[in-house]
């Protein structure tokens, strides 16, 4: 009786054995069906750590909460951003099998005007009174916003950020193009279309944001550093363009702006400390008759600035320098709006083009001829690398304080390469 068992046994081990062979060499051979590849694939490949574009080990609780602040809502690289963070949200809730009430909470929200800080501010308000379990946050002012981080800070709620960064020193975390090196890359490309020589201008997207910051930094640094014989002539601002176009219209009417404006305060002022007085009781200099025609010339003044359009102003400040030869964008808003002017002053043929980002008009604009290169951000993979940061964040795994979400250089030369038609967002 034991031989015959034993025997059975040797047979269904042999029998065991021979289909774990076969099993094996199954699935050994190759099919020729290979993984799908992403459709935006592209874009978490140029995140940086890779890290950042992966979703192994986030296991999440069931309705967790991450709210993502942005700087604007409707431009073609804010939508790309919030596409990002979308996608990101819809590949957590698939991995960890979350639906209806169990689902991650991972939203956008953003001012409708980009320059509006205080809208954000009411905006991370709002937010940090629903206590996400993390923010998100690309500040449109560096400065801005620090209260909120701090009573943030102390209700538990952690913050990150992407796009810009800011000075509050509890940032765990920022998602973000290098800005330094791309703005770098992008005017050393301008400086060698124009032989090395000559002058540009330079169209920043705002003075108070970090990356607008960093951006105006490399340019000027890689000119002084590698370039030589060519200047920046001009340095335009486009959340200064409101009081450029009073200076503008003032120096078009032949007037002295500064010196209208401290008359027209100077009478308001006398009249205000005495609203009785009479003219003869006014000192010579802020006289009833002097304190009209400053107000009726600021009028004017005021009458001109309200009538010119943002690239009647650019042309006008561009024109001052016949022999510029370059003008770079900082970012989409800044390339189509030197583009825009340059068209209106007739200097398109004599003024070579590049900026930043690629939206329908930039690209419309590639096209054409009117811009010679753009330096193409990735703002889906930064959408998409913040939502991670938060996860990360959230799961208290650690996280890298700078993620490099990387970018292309685009030209007529490369624009319909099936690998830079990927990264385009317009």
């Amino acid at each position: 009786m034991k031989k015959r068992l034993v025997s059975a046994a040797l047979a269904m081990c042999t029998v065991t054995a021979l289909c774990a062979c076969s099993q094996r060499e199954e699935e050994d051979i190759f099919t020729g069906e290979v993984a799908e590849r992403l459709p935006y694939q592209d874009n978490l490949d140029l995140i940086s750590p890779s890290a950042y574009s992966e979703l192994d080990g986030l296991d999440l609780e069931p309705g967790t909460y991450i709210s993502v602040i942005g700087k604007e809502t409707d431009s073609p690289y804010w939508q790309q951003v919030r596409a990002g963070v979308q996608q990101a949200s819809d590949d957590l809730n698939e991995m960890l099998g979350y639906s209806g009430g169990d689902s991650l909470k991972i939203t956008f929200n953003a001012p409708a005007d980009g320059e509006d800080i205080d809208e954000q501010v009411n905006i991370l308000d709002e937010e940090m009174a629903r206590y996400p379990d993390v923010i998100a946050i690309a500040s449109i002012d560096e400065e801005a916003s620090a209260v909120q981080f701090d009573l943030a800070t102390e209700n538990g709620i952690p913050i990150v950020a992407f796009d810009s960064g800011n000075n509050y020193q509890g940032i765990l975390c920022t998602c973000r193009t290098d800005n330094s090196s791309a703005a770098a890359e992008g005017v050393s490309k301008l400086c060698e279309a124009i032989g090395d020589e000559g002058e540009i201008a330079l169209i920043v997207h705002d003075s108070v944001s970090e990356n607008g910051k960093e951006r105006e930094s490399g340019v000027k640094e890689e000119i002084e550093n590698n370039h030589p014989g060519v200047t920046v002539v001009e340095t335009i601002y486009m959340d200064r363009l409101e009081e450029m176009k009073r200076t503008a219209a003032a120096e078009q009417l032949g007037a002295d702006l500064e010196q209208l404006t401290a008359a027209a305060e100077e009478a308001q002022e006398d009249q205000a400390s005495d609203p009785n007085e009479t003219s003869e009781e006014m000192s010579e200099e802020t006289s009833e008759e002097t304190a009209e025609e400053a107000s009726d010339e600021l009028e004017q003044v005021d009458a001109q600035a309200e009538s010119m359009s943002d690239a009647d102003l650019i042309a006008y400040y561009l024109g001052k320098h016949p022999e510029l030869k370059g003008c770079f964008g900082t970012n989409d808003a800044s390339t189509q709006l030197a583009v825009s002017a340059l068209d209106a002053a007739g200097l398109t043929d004599a003024v070579t083009v590049m900026g930043f980002d690629a939206g329908a008009d930039q690209l419309a604009s590639l096209e054409s001829g009117a811009v010679d290169g753009l330096i193409v951000q990735n703002p889906f993979g930064m959408g998409y690398a913040v939502v991670i940061a938060g996860v990360r964040t959230v799961l208290e795994i650690g996280n890298e304080a700078e993620v490099d979400t990387g970018y292309i250089w685009v030209d007529q030369s490369n624009m319909e390469d099936e690998s830079v038609q990927a990264l385009l967002y317009e």
